[in-house]
């Protein structure tokens, strides 16, 4: 139910995390796509107004050369009636009557085309003006067209006059439009021109970034296009510009931006450098939970498996000592002397068994604390070796295994604990023998290699996989699981080697293959 539970756990965990990296790659696409949005926005109202702008500044600049044309021209404008209208209303009940006069004429210019263009030739152009008179006559039976032109003096008289500007205006637009059309797009516009409008406009709306421009004449690239402009379907936006009278336009604005990916990016950067932070962060925290709950519960499991190891290891002889007192309580056997030795070996032997399971225990927990003396003196290793094998050989030759000494090292002096590094190379021989499931094959090899020495222990044995050679200098580590009890051991042995050799400023490793036995290195410094 736990493993069940921790299962579910960690995969509600995954998908938690999942769901939020998917959420913030939702939300960077939306909001580059809105970014995208705004940006085109933003540059279809830059090219309307350039677009408004260069027909603008055409229309006024045919102004101004009118007006500098009528007034050189030094000529008395012909004028013309065009239109009168006359308006008579009369109140009968009031017996008032209102007369209203309007007069159109208009001022005709003798002005030759060919000073604008060759190509464009007009009459002249005209300026519009209106003469409008209200009259009022109050108790006058008839009011025609005789009687307003006979000398009647009204009651109330108002006259303006003066220019129709929507009517000149309109004329020259029109004028303005059908002289400019007939000119090439080079003489309305010019490229150092058309750059600063577009400048101006884009830096007004924010789109502050690299841009190229040309100008088309009905599908075709004109000569007013910047130097490092192309085509670029994702990022060109277009419109239409100097329309004529009809509406109509040859010419069309292209505005491309080839840096437009990286602009809109650079707007999210500080935003998304933000959430990559907080997402690694939350990755951060969530691995290393997952790992402390993982840590944790192979912990638990080590320490479940030293405990069914330890309780194995410590039945087995106090089950022996019982036997061997209550034999030795029977009163046929206190009798019988080298019984009763027997026996009393027997209990001691059981009793340095159990002695040497705790000081195992002791001497790691003290490790950990700080709290083991290794004082070291000068001493020769392969009389430590020799030590060494001396202790493993009864159980040796119980196995009726071997130790075959291949001394290949020259200088074998190093500064050592004799007792610690005795029990290292006790621990390696001894599991040595019990990792071999047949007769114990064993070789020791020394060597130098520069300032060091360099002790291998080989063996038949089982061999590891590449996981536990990874880990077996773990404490509480076995790759045996502890209700298994075909090796005896509690996995801290190999953990005291460890810290025993580091301690020494050596290093200590594994080379194996599972069925083809193992080879312990030890590399110690020497006594220069």
């Amino acid at each position: 139910m736990n493993k069940l539970f921790f299962r579910i756990l960690v995969l509600l965990m995954s998908l938690s995390l999942i769901g939020i990296i998917l959420v913030q790659v939702y939300w960077f696409n939306s909001s580059f796509e809105n970014n995208d949005e705004q940006f085109k926005y933003h540059v279809t109202q830059v090219i309307s107004n350039v677009s408004d702008k260069l027909e603008q500044q055409e229309e006024y600049s045919f102004y101004d050369k009118i007006n500098h044309i009528k007034d050189s021209t030094g000529k008395i404008p012909q004028k013309e009636d065009l239109l009168e209208i006359l308006f008579v209303q009369r109140n009968t009940k009031t017996n008032k009557t209102i007369v209203y006069k309007n007069s159109i004429s208009s001022e005709k210019y003798d002005i030759n085309g060919s000073l604008f263009n060759k190509k464009f030739g007009s009459d002249g152009f005209k300026s519009f003006s209106s003469k409008r008179l209200t009259e009022v006559y109050n108790n006058n039976s008839i009011i025609d067209n005789s009687v307003l032109n006979q000398s009647t003096i009204p009651d109330l008289r108002d006259e303006k006059e003066g220019n129709l500007d929507i009517l000149n205006k309109a004329q020259l637009q029109i004028s303005y439009k059908d002289y400019a059309s007939a000119l090439p797009i080079d003489e309305r516009i010019t490229k150092e021109k058309l750059r600063s409008i577009l400048k101006k406009e884009l830096a007004e709306h924010g789109v502050k970034t690299k841009f190229e421009f040309g100008i088309y004449s009905s599908g075709t690239p004109t000569k007013i296009k910047s130097e490092g402009f192309h085509f670029d379907k994702d990022a060109t936006y277009n419109i239409p510009v100097f329309a004529d009278n009809e509406g109509n336009s040859k010419y069309e604005l292209s505005v491309t931006f080839p840096n437009k990916k990286k602009f809109l990016l650079s707007q999210l950067v500080s935003i998304t450098v933000l959430s990559i932070i907080f997402t690694l962060i939350i990755i951060i925290a969530y691995t290393s939970a997952l790992n402390q709950l993982i840590r944790q519960k192979q912990i638990s499991e080590i320490k479940t498996d030293f405990i069914n190891n330890m309780t194995h290891e410590f039945k087995t002889p106090i089950a022996t000592i019982n036997l061997a007192l209550d034999a030795i309580r029977n009163p046929k056997i206190i009798e019988d002397k080298e019984k009763v030795f027997r026996y009393l070996q027997m209990i001691r032997d059981e009793n340095k068994r159990m002695h040497a399971q705790v000081e195992n225990v002791l001497r790691i927990s003290k490790l950990e604390k700080k709290e083991l003396d290794i004082s070291k003196e000068p001493t020769v290793i392969h009389d430590i070796i020799e030590d060494a094998i001396e202790h493993v050989n009864l159980i040796l030759e119980d196995k009726q295994g071997t130790i075959v000494k291949h001394y290949n090292a020259a200088r074998t002096t190093c500064l050592v604990n004799e007792v610690h590094f005795t029990n290292v190379l006790v621990n390696i021989l001894e599991n040595a023998i019990k990792y071999s499931p047949n007769v114990p094959e064993i070789e020791v090899f020394t060597e130098n290699i520069k300032d060091m020495i360099l002790i291998k222990i080989k063996d038949n044995g089982l061999g590891m996989s590449k996981v536990a050679q990874k880990r077996v200098f773990e404490k509480f580590y076995r790759e045996h699981t502890g209700d298994l009890h075909n090796v005896k051991g509690h996995g801290l042995g190999l953990a005291y080697v460890k810290r025993i050799v580091e301690d020494h400023n050596g290093q200590v490793y594994v080379e194996s293959e599972k069925g083809k036995g193992s080879t312990f290195i030890i590399k110690i410094p020497l006594i220069n």
